[in-house]
């Protein structure tokens, strides 16, 4: 029996192709989905990656041998599969690997309505199945096979974002996106079709092998050409999406980073004003600026663990109308609680074309603080490190502690979270402050403990 607990992942499939897993595999997958979500139709998507088209192919064959009918939706980002799952009150299966280097692909599922599938929703289930299956192969099902057809989704994808937030009124924007040669180079041309927005492409090439640099713009890096080109080119602003175009990340016409946390805050602010007194969900690792901006304006203001899935669940839970992360991940009740990036982008460009000003002084409002960004360090015993840090600060006056998620140390003008990774051997620090001053004193002392 095949040994899966090393590509089935806390959310999703993910490991290295064909070494891994293969097509055989994902059919027994697809078999493996089918029945766990007791699904008589479903729908299935795939990025540009070399072994994609194969792998999604490989799978709607194993949902048909169960009598689930197969929509295949083709290329897409992860958003334009849940917009699908959504529309089509389906079942989805998401074949990508996001912002992982070539070898690498991988399955996002959700349930009907984009509801997430996880550990604890159905992913231990298609695993075990998935085990058992491999080894005494998929047993014949009662039901007629489903059939097979082809469905392209993306003008309604692109139409059904447009009409969550009006853009008609704005004025002209230069506006640089870098795609990555990922999804984004499918789905934007598409979306800001028609819009009064002058497009500058970078790597709108779909090549799965990422030829000019790593579809992951939470690595600075990989921002470089994407700040160079909006000075060069005097751009508005700067958009970066990552591998599956499911996170956007935004450069000022300076070319310098916008905070995620500060995206999080203008999009609250701009959805409270259309949803006066609605809840607003941001992980615990987002700027205490979210929190300020929301209370600001007549929400609520809902702290969360870090991951989509705790995201989702607290979005339907308290009926939230937005929620976002500080990794570029943004959630809307207009889009099944799912998370879409577009959606965000749409959002910045709304806000940036409604007045006259630069993106520098719209997002200064809601950017308050100075951050350390995250600080990996590998550590072989991490509930020690992370004990020997709360000792270090327990007894200090003004100092606070929660557990929400890792450890949580807050003071009158500064926090900071350490939390342990959930598949490798780091913890995970992030500080936040007044100034950058005291972000780099505090910064210094836990790295201190931590790598002591």
């Amino acid at each position: 029996m095949a040994d899966l607990s090393q590509i089935v992942k806390a959310y999703d499939v993910r490991g290295v192709v064909p070494d891994q897993w293969d097509e055989p595999l994902a059919e027994i997958f697809g078999a493996a989905f089918a029945t766990v979500t007791d699904a008589t139709a479903i729908v299935v998507g795939h990025d540009m990656r070399p072994s994609s088209p194969g792998l999604s192919r490989a799978f709607g064959r194993g949902a048909a041998s169960r009598g689930a009918d197969v929509t295949e939706i083709g290329l897409c980002s992860t958003d334009e599969l849940y917009f699908a799952s959504g529309r089509l009150s389906l079942p989805g299966a998401m074949f990508t690997a996001s912002h992982n280097p070539a070898r690498y692909n991988g399955i996002k599922m959700c349930r009907s309505g984009a509801a997430p599938i996880g550990r604890d929703t159905g992913l231990a289930q298609i695993r075990a199945l998935a085990e058992k299956w491999s080894r005494t192969g998929v047993p014949a099902s009662a039901a007629a096979p489903g059939a097979i057809t082809a469905r392209d989704v993306l003008g309604d994808y692109a139409q059904f974002l447009r009409s969550l937030v009006d853009l008609a009124a704005i004025r002209p924007l230069k506006v640089v996106v870098d795609a990555g040669n990922g999804m984004g180079g499918h789905t934007v041309p598409t979306v800001l079709a028609g819009l009064p927005v002058d497009l500058v492409p970078m790597y709108f090439e779909l090549d799965g092998t990422f030829p000019n640099h790593e579809a992951n713009p939470l690595d600075p890096k990989n921002l470089v050409d994407l700040q160079a080109k909006v000075l060069e080119t005097g751009a508005d602003l700067g958009l970066a999406f990552d591998g599956d175009a499911d996170r956007c990340f935004a450069v000022d016409e300076r070319g310098e980073p916008v905070s995620p946390s500060a995206v999080t805050a203008l999009v609250a602010a701009r959805e409270l004003a259309a949803n006066p007194g609605g809840v607003i969900i941001h992980n615990l690792i987002t700027s205490r600026s979210v929190p300020e901006v929301v209370a600001e304006h007549g929400g609520i203001a809902v702290r969360t663990r870090v991951g989509h899935s705790f995201i989702k669940q607290e979005m339907a839970a308290a009926g939230a109308v937005f929620g976002g992360e500080h990794s570029a991940h943004y959630y809307f009740r207009d889009f099944w609680n799912a998370d879409t990036g577009m959606l965000a982008a749409l959002h910045l460009l709304a806000a940036l074309g409604g007045q006259d000003g630069r993106l520098s002084a719209l997002v200064a409002e809601y950017d308050r603080y100075a951050a350390s960004g995250e600080i990996n360090s590998t550590v072989a015993d991490q509930e020690g490190r992370t004990a020997a840090v709360l000792a270090a600060y327990t007894g200090r006056d003004g100092v606070c502690f929660d557990h929400l998620d890792g450890l949580t140390v807050s003071a009158a003008d500064w926090w900071f979270n350490l939390r342990a990774s959930n598949t490798e051997p780091l913890l995970r620090l992030n500080v936040e402050a007044r100034d950058a001053a005291t972000v780099a004193a505090v910064r210094d002392e836990v790295l201190a403990i931590v790598r002591g």
